[in-house]
């Protein structure tokens, strides 16, 4: 096979079908936009946590002490009222259903502060039923 030969077939070959059928798509926006291409589903080797967490709070960690100051003592008697340190995190519905699990009482309405050395303060309001004389004995 000769040289020219070569040549030849090598020419003859860009001249037939093989690249005709290819046309430039005409993009019509200036932007690039990345083509969707396929996604799969996670499927993991092994749980990234060896164990799952406990809960934050529990009844028992919600309420932390009752107070027994002098204030504290005239709202048990005079308003029928608890006054309580309760962890920061609790809202007032998890307050009372831990008030409730733990004393078995029914309650009214509970109001809450933040008291100045970061500590939350329950002030426990209970029904006219419930005596909070009890709970102090």
């Amino acid at each position: 096979m000769a040289p020219k030969d070569k040549a030849s077939k090598a020419a003859k070959a860009t001249r037939s079908t093989i690249n005709k059928n290819k046309s430039k798509k005409t993009r019509m926006s200036v932007t690039f936009h990345r083509p969707k291409t396929l996604k799969r589903a996670r499927d993991p080797k092994y749980p990234r946590k060896s164990a799952p967490s406990a809960p934050l709070l529990d009844n028992y960690g919600i309420l932390q002490w009752p107070l027994t100051t002098e204030s504290a003592m005239k709202k048990i008697e005079d308003n029928n009222t608890l006054v309580f340190i309760v962890d920061t995190r609790a809202d007032k519905k998890k307050i009372r259903a831990a008030v409730q699990e733990q004393y078995d009482i029914q309650i009214k309405k509970i109001n809450t502060l933040i008291r100045p050395d970061g500590k939350k303060k329950a002030y426990v309001r209970l029904t006219a039923d419930n005596n909070t004389l009890v709970f102090i004995v």
